[in-house]
């Protein structure tokens, strides 16, 4: 669980932290580290956001393509999730020598922004992405919504 009325599953081997005071509603790696090198993880947030999800998610992809090397947008979608819009993105970067895919929900509720981004080794996505997204499915955004 986070905040309130947030809600997430994280695998039970995962290791977690928080900050809240900075927007970190959950942060989770995994304890097995995979032929990579680069253990997968992932990161709930939670920011004020005043506009509507589209906007919000052209303006955060134009962020991430400044700050991050080598960033290349691969796929993206807006769709109906448990009856909540959610704007999904799956970008590449590099950091150090490693080349990372990161898939990333994100939905806008009661004037939040929830974003789930989980990111690991290209290498090792096929193995990674079917959790999560099932991941994912487990975000309950709850009465944030109403």
């Amino acid at each position: 669980m986070a905040r309130g009325d947030l809600g997430i599953a994280v695998p039970p081997s995962w290791r977690r932290r928080s900050d809240p005071a900075h927007g970190v509603l959950v942060a989770a790696r995994a304890t097995r580290l995979p032929a990579s090198g680069v253990r997968p993880e992932l990161t709930l947030t939670c920011a004020s956001v005043d506009r509507d999800l589209e906007s919000w998610r052209e303006e955060a992809m134009r962020e991430l393509a400044e700050r991050l090397d080598d960033f290349a947008l691969e796929d993206e979608d807006t769709y109906d999730l448990d009856g909540h819009d959610v704007a999904y993105r799956r970008f590449a970067h590099r950091l150090g020598a490693a080349d990372l895919l990161c898939d990333q929900w994100a939905w806008v509720a009661g004037g939040l922004g929830i974003t789930l981004t989980c990111s690991v080794a290209r290498e090792d996505y096929g193995d990674y992405f079917d959790m999560f997204e099932a991941i994912a499915a487990t975000v309950d955004i709850g009465p944030l919504a109403a």
